[in-house]
């Protein structure tokens, strides 16, 4: 007797980080850990509000055990936001997450450190072969190295308005808008965003972390800006910014807007 099988997917499963948020702790304290996120709530809800979170330990000088770390999830949680995981960092942070049954999540996990928490020497270099004595010394050939993925993509354009509730996203490049982004759309890329019209709604560069990105706007009235997370909310332009052409980045941790 055959069984009869439905071969058609279940559904699809896809990786990606735009819209996961890093909280970094920097003391532990769960009190202050609640009222700052909600400050951030209240200030950016379209933004931060339900947004999920990874919480980031790399910053303390000892990790907290088990209970302060579910203090500071419930304090995440009290706040509006979604705890989803732990940044990876070291062996004893995957022993946490493993007893708290939450992933780990970083864009690249396998290079950090072995599994028995040791630490990776960098193999030594292998002396080089000398060159035979008859033969003529030979031009050096230039050393190939693997592109990063995000080098080999040209920018991403799209043609027209971002509408409001619309969302356009340049995964591993640039993003070009050749039009306007209206109240309540939202434009986002791993790399650097350039409007040619007018921002209302928001812009996000640097989505998978790049601080070098930059974003470009000819006419400049943002709901808000953010570069690899760092952002600027905006309820009233300033008026020596408000229909400007200006340029964002980074400087440290401090976003920067100015005229261009």
């Amino acid at each position: 007797m055959n069984a009869r099988m439905d071969t058609q997917d279940a559904c699809d499963l896809r990786f990606g980080q735009v819209g996961i948020a890093n909280v970094r702790i920097r003391r532990v304290d769960a009190a202050a850990l609640c009222e700052e996120l909600e400050r951030r709530v209240r200030t950016a809800p379209q933004l931060v509000s339900r947004a999920a979170v990874v919480l980031d330990l790399s910053h303390l000088l000892d990790l907290p055990d088990d209970g302060t770390v579910d203090a500071l999830l419930e304090a995440v949680r009290s706040a509006g936001m979604l705890p989803v995981g732990l940044a990876y960092g070291t062996s004893e942070v995957e022993a946490l997450s493993r007893r708290m049954g939450l992933p780990l999540i970083a864009k690249f996990r396998a290079a950090y450190e072995p599994a028995d928490g040791g630490s990776i020497a960098p193999p030594a270099p292998p002396a080089p072969a000398p060159a035979p004595a008859a033969e003529a010394p030979r031009r050096a050939e230039p050393a190939r190295q693997e592109p990063e993925p995000f080098a080999g993509l040209g920018a991403q354009h799209f043609d027209g308005t971002v509408r409001s509730g619309q969302q356009v996203y340049a995964r591993d490049r640039d993003l070009v808008i050749n039009g306007a982004v209206a109240n309540g759309a939202e434009v986002i890329a791993d790399g650097s965003i350039h409007i040619y019209g007018s921002l209302r709604g928001r812009a996000m560069a640097g989505a998978q972390g790049d601080e070098k990105a930059r974003i470009y706007i000819h006419d400049f009235r943002a709901e808000l800006v953010a570069i690899a997370g760092h952002y600027r909310v905006f309820e009233q332009i300033p008026k020596d910014l408000e229909g400007q052409s200006v340029r964002c980045w980074l400087e440290g941790e401090k976003l920067l807007i100015a005229k261009l």
